[in-house]
């Protein structure tokens, strides 16, 4: 009896400036989770950076001239694309309905700042400055000990060209970056282009060139023709397939 009349005594004092405080508006988020955020936003360069590198080191495992849709390589590409364009992939959540105010300003906190400092100096200047051709001169050594074992050696030099470009294909996937809430379809868009309009051409010529060896050699040709063939018409053949469904 006396514990339910304290109950009702306290709910009776406080519940005037709970009324109150509700009025007021919400609580103001903390300086250091406001600091946490801008942390891993600050980090999401040096992720995307990492997300590259083991995107290179998977295409070794993926058979070089073909990857598996799904598989280690393209997971860790499209995490790549999604941490570069992280922030404006966050305005979704506006339209959820969500609100995602991010905070504004650097970082309060110096302690956090000189960790978000330190991480993205050493994957700029260990991982993706250092780290990274040694991988791929391990890769070459890698395509050379496949060869004497009777494997191929195209794989690991697949991967050691990718891993030496990683940082002119972080700097390409940054300026297909539209800031607009479909950036990441927009930087994948333009990788598709990219890859038909620059890279197909190139590897059709290398293809090419195989046929010519292997007709040299006396071996089947006419793969590597059509082949070749295939890879000059993919936006046509892109096109075909848009055309069939419509």
């Amino acid at each position: 009896m006396n514990q339910a009349a304290c109950q009702s005594s306290l709910r009776f004092h406080f519940e005037p400036l709970c009324r109150r405080e509700r009025k007021q508006g919400a609580m103001a988020v903390p300086q250091l989770l406001n600091d946490i955020i801008q942390v891993l936003l600050q980090l999401a360069p040096a992720a995307s950076l990492v997300a590259m590198v083991l995107a290179g080191i998977s295409l070794s495992r993926e058979g070089g001239t073909t990857f598996l849709i799904g598989g280690s390589f393209t997971k860790w590409m499209f995490w790549a694309i999604v941490f570069v364009t992280i922030g404006p992939l966050l305005g979704w959540f506006t339209s959820f309905g969500v609100a995602t105010p991010l905070p504004a300003g650097g970082i309060g906190n110096s302690w956090l700042g000189s960790f978000e400092s330190d991480v993205s100096n050493f994957v700029t200047t260990f991982v993706a400055g250092r780290m990274v051709t040694t991988l791929a001169a391990y890769f070459v050594l890698r395509s050379i000990l496949d060869s004497a074992s009777g494997g191929h050696p195209l794989p690991s030099i697949v991967a050691a060209m990718f891993l030496l470009g990683t940082q002119t294909t972080y700097s390409l996937i940054q300026s297909y970056n539209t800031g607009t809430q479909f950036a990441t379809a927009d930087v994948l868009d333009s990788l598709w282009n990219y890859l038909a309009g620059t890279i197909m051409p190139i590897a059709a010529g290398l293809a090419i060139i195989g046929a010519i060896i292997n007709f040299a050699a006396r071996r089947p040709a006419m793969r590597l023709v059509a082949v070749a063939l295939a890879m000059l018409c993919i936006s046509g053949i892109w096109k075909l397939v848009l055309s069939m469904e419509a």
